[in-house]
């Protein structure tokens, strides 16, 4: 199992650096409130030499596939052939609140989002009728979309973030990966049942296919401290727009953790962030995330790798760019004291 870390904008060069000496093998760049994911990618492209490059994820909603072929081969491009796309429809409330763009069907924009950025990527002259996409609009005599930019690398992988069923099925089935989150050891097999469900369907293998997770870690001798700052992390997501309407509820639910998260959601829109982190079930913190000492994570990391991980992504969770350094040298030292270090 290989390493990997989620970047922040705020200091990104700089701990990119420090997981390229490490030996991690890639940095995922996220995108969301505080930061585009591309700007900062092309930051640390320029930095670094070794490490591979990945969105972590691009907004589907928020860039066309035209947008998202040109920025992935500039990337690409820029990193000597070290970038990897990330993709994902995000979630109703950005889709719809920031974007403008309807969240039905999501599946099916999504299929048709990347076969238009594949054929993109391969310098075809792409024109399409679809559902959700229709390149030119009907009636119009534009001229086909082609990139002519030179490729660095023949087939840019493309990763899909999902966290329901079907999406990971989709995901086995048209992409070279799985972007994860929240997803604790024990639930990676019924993760891993879902996408070789959809590498069975597009008469692929599991073998080259790559399982990514990011996970939170934090250090410290009492785990429940360690976890204070994840419990506000989860809070934000498990708040967000409507109950119904809301997919990490729907993740946490069926792991379990319904009525507790539940709590967190009412809180959260009552004005009260406070006390929705301190709802956040400290069991909950402890099993999808990596807490405590060395061994501790060590022995997390071995079950990661047990249920099919390829890629453990280090999510910081430190108050300092040194305390965030210091979590991916502790994580690096525990990969090794689990046997897994390469």
């Amino acid at each position: 199992m290989k390493l990997g870390v989620n970047l922040s904008y705020l200091d990104a060069v700089e701990v990119a650096r420090e997981a390229e000496r490490l030996g991690y093998d890639v940095a995922v760049v996220p995108e969301g409130f505080r930061a585009d994911g591309a700007t900062v990618l092309g930051a640390v492209a320029a930095a670094t030499t070794r490490i591979g490059l990945a969105s972590g994820v691009f907004q589907i909603p928020g860039r066309t596939p035209a947008m998202t072929a040109l920025t992935a081969s500039t990337l690409d491009t820029l990193s000597g052939g070290r970038f990897r796309l990330g993709l994902g429809v995000s979630n109703p409330d950005i889709s719809e609140g920031w974007h403008g763009v309807p969240f039905r069907r999501p599946l099916a924009r999504t299929r048709e989002y990347v076969d238009i950025v594949r054929r993109t990527l391969a310098r075809e002259a792409v024109t399409h009728d679809g559902t959700h996409f229709r390149l030119p609009p009907e009636g119009c005599t534009a001229a086909p979309l082609r990139l002519y930019s030179e490729p660095v690398t023949e087939r840019l992988p493309i990763y899909l973030a999902a966290v329901a069923p079907g999406g990971l099925e989709l995901a086995g089935e048209i992409a070279d990966g799985w972007l994860g989150a929240f997803s604790p050891p024990d639930e990676l097999p019924k993760v891993t049942e879902s996408l070789r469900a959809g590498r069975l369907r597009a008469g692929l293998p599991m073998a080259g296919f790559e399982v990514l997770c990011g996970v939170p870690m934090a250090l410290g001798t009492e785990v429940d401290v360690a976890a204070v700052p994840i419990r506000g992390y989860l809070s934000h997501f498990l708040g967000m727009g409507g109950r119904s309407r809301n997919i990490y509820l729907s993740l946490f639910e069926r792991m379990g953790y319904g009525r507790e998260t539940g709590i967190v959601h009412e809180r959260m829109s009552s004005g009260d962030p406070h006390g929705a982190a301190a709802a956040v079930p400290a069991g909950l913190v402890d099993r999808i995330s990596l807490l405590g000492s060395a061994d501790r994570i060590a022995s997390r990391m071995r079950a990661y790798a047990e249920h099919g991980l390829t890629t453990l992504v280090i999510s910081p969770f430190g108050a300092t760019t040194a305390e965030r350094i210091e979590i991916l040298r502790l994580a690096a030292t525990a990969l090794g004291r689990a046997g897994l270090a390469a």
